[in-house]
């Protein structure tokens, strides 16, 4: 057996892995005094050093060898454990060190992106210590239940899926269906958590920003109605608002490229006028910005992820794709333009997600682009619409201004466009 060029790279991988993890050790006081473990930089550098040449032993055809080496490094760390666990039960340097371990034999049967990826996640891990328990110190109840209800649409209920298509008008694709959901609701549970973290009390404008991920109608109806109660805060309540149109905006393109790259392409000269609009009318708000937290601190969205919403949502969404399927084929293009009218009204991801798989050709790409951009520009008439009902002073003029100018830029693109 002879140790070449990438072999050795590979080992110099896993001997790095290895002095990583160790130095943070060290540096965080696991190494030495009276709490000490199984070791610091040396001791984890000569465990990398192992994993490596365990994993080249492997690729060399000798799983034998590799596997005793293996075996031998976990005896250590376990024994190690054992000493100190009756006095300190914590075992995350032992673990660590098992990953070191796993992680150099990966580099050394080659697979070096993975190992350098797996050391660096778990540097990162040991080093934020402190943040990640003071984050899981905050979550209530209600955020672990619905990350746990995530994990069990991610992981157990998607797996279980048919692909299909089943049935007429296109077919009912159960996976991909469910994939769609799991997309748009982990958008909004995203924007959920993030609010939650930053709190109700870090300004309007924060809260419009993040509750544009969940939800821009809600963030619309929400600060028009609070404009009646706290005058004073209307025109940080208007800037709210443009954020969460905003963020809107955006969470279209990001999904799109998502679903289907070529339509966020064609999207892009479709949405960047208003959107722009939006972003100027935002920005100019950060200067009227007042903090707008204390004892008028108003609450966003509720918790979007519950299992019953999801099945609702993929209802919705298969619903749309059935009438989107025979609106395509009776009326082409005009149906499309109408029917992404009527979606904007009511839910702008339905619509996104249905003309993403209706653009299959050049033709239907344009025609699915178009109707998302004029559903777009019916959303943002429908919140023009709840901004000057609802909305008072400052709120009412600042919120519908910008919106107005936003659906004058969105007209424009697509007169242009066509």
């Amino acid at each position: 057996m002879t140790l070449g060029w990438e072999e050795a790279r590979a080992i110099a991988v896993a001997l790095l892995g290895g002095a990583a993890i160790g130095v943070e050790r060290q540096w965080s006081g696991h190494a030495a005094g009276p709490s000490a473990r199984i070791g610091g930089v040396r001791t984890f550098t000569l465990l990398g050093i192992l994993g490596g040449l365990a994993g080249w032993l492997w690729r060399q055809g000798e799983p034998a060898l590799g596997a005793a080496l293996l075996l031998a490094g976990g005896a250590l760390v376990v024994a190690g454990y054992a000493a100190v666990s009756r006095r300190d039960p914590d075992g995350t340097t032992e673990v660590a060190a098992l990953v070191v371990l796993a992680a150099g034999t990966a580099a050394g049967a080659g697979h070096l992106q993975f190992a350098s990826a797996i050391v660096a996640v778990t540097a990162l891990l040991l080093i934020e210590k402190s943040r990640l328990h003071a984050a899981v110190a905050r979550l209530d109840d209600a955020e672990i239940r619905a990350g746990i209800r995530f994990a069990v649409m991610a992981i157990v209920i998607l797996p279980l899926l048919p692909d299909g298509p089943f049935g007429p008008w296109g077919g009912v694709r159960p996976r991909e269906l469910w994939l769609w959901v799991l997309l748009f609701s982990g958008l909004s549970f995203l924007g959920f958590i993030l609010r939650r973290a930053v709190g109700p009390g870090r300004g309007d404008l924060v809260a419009g920003l993040l509750g544009g991920l969940v939800s821009s109608t809600s963030v619309t109806f929400t600060f028009a109605r609070a404009s009646e109660k706290h005058p004073a805060r209307s025109r940080t309540l208007a800037s709210g608002v443009l954020a969460a149109c905003t963020v809107m905006m955006a969470r279209v393109l990001v999904a799109a490229a998502v679903l289907n790259p070529r339509i966020a392409w064609a999207l892009v000269p479709y949405l960047a006028p208003p959107l722009i609009v939006l972003a100027v009318g935002t920005l100019s708000g950060i200067r009227a910005h007042d903090g707008g937290g204390g004892d008028g601190a108003i609450e966003g969205p509720a918790n979007p992820l519950e299992l019953r919403a999801a099945l609702q949502m993929a209802a919705v969404f298969q619903v749309v794709l059935f009438v989107v399927h025979e609106v395509g084929l009776a009326y082409g293009g005009v149906g499309l333009a109408v029917s992404g009218a009527i979606l904007g009204l009511t839910d702008v991801d339905a619509l996104t997600m249905s003309m993403a798989r209706w653009a299959a050709s050049p033709d239907a790409l344009r025609a699915a682009s178009l109707a998302i951009a004029i559903g777009v520009l019916s959303n943002n008439l429908f919140k023009l619409a709840v901004a000057w009902f609802a909305g008072r002073g400052s709120m009412r003029t600042l919120a519908t201004g910008a919106l107005a100018g936003s659906a004058a830029a969105s007209v424009a693109a697509i007169l242009w466009l066509r």
